[in-house]
C-alpha cells in the first residue's frame, strides 16, 4: 500500500508543517504554487555560500489519484479519491523531507545536496525537470 494513504490531514496543514521545518533552515523566502484550486508545489529560497539559491518541491498528487483508482484503494475517512490523494500526496512528501533534513541535522548532508534536483536553474525550470526534456543535459553524447 502507498504510505500515508488513510492519512486525515489535509494538504494545508501538512504545507504548513513542511513550511515550519524549512524554516528552521535559514529560508530567506517561502512560496506556495497553485494548479487551479490544489497547491501543486512548494517553493523558497536560501542563501547557500553568499548565493540566493531557489528549490521548487512539486506535488503531482494526479499520479497517486491514478494509482488510488488503478488499486481500488477504498476511501477511509469519506470525501473523494482526488482528496485522498492530494492529502497523501503532501504527506509522502513532508515524510521525505523530514527524513532528508534529519541527515542535514546531523551532518551527513546538505540542503543544496538534497533538494538539487529541484534546484530552479535560469529560465525556471528545475534540474530535474530539465534531465526529463534532455537527458543528455548533464552528459553530453555520453562520449
Amino acid at each position: 500500500m502507498i504510505l500515508n494513504y488513510t492519512t486525515k490531514i489535509e494538504a494545508e496543514q501538512t504545507i504548513g508543517e513542511i513550511q515550519k521545518m524549512l524554516s528552521r533552515h535559514n529560508v530567506m523566502a517561502m512560496m506556495t504554487e497553485y494548479d487551479g484550486p490544489h497547491v501543486s508545489a512548494v517553493s523558497f529560497k536560501m542563501n547557500v555560500k553568499g548565493q540566493p539559491m531557489g528549490y521548487k518541491l512539486p506535488c503531482n498528487w494526479r499520479a497517486v489519484f491514478e494509482i488510488f483508482k488503478e488499486q481500488k484503494i477504498p476511501l477511509k475517512h469519506g470525501g473523494t479519491r482526488e482528496a485522498q490523494a492530494i492529502r497523501t500526496s503532501w504527506r509522502v512528501i513532508k515524510d521525505w523531507i523530514e527524513a532528508q533534513l534529519a541527515l542535514v541535522e546531523i551532518n551527513m548532508t546538505t540542503i543544496p545536496a538534497i533538494f538539487l534536483p529541484y534546484t530552479i536553474m535560469k529560465g525556471g525550470q528545475t534540474l530535474a525537470e530539465k534531465l526529463e526534456q534532455d537527458p543528455k543535459f548533464l552528459l553530453g553524447d555520453g562520449k
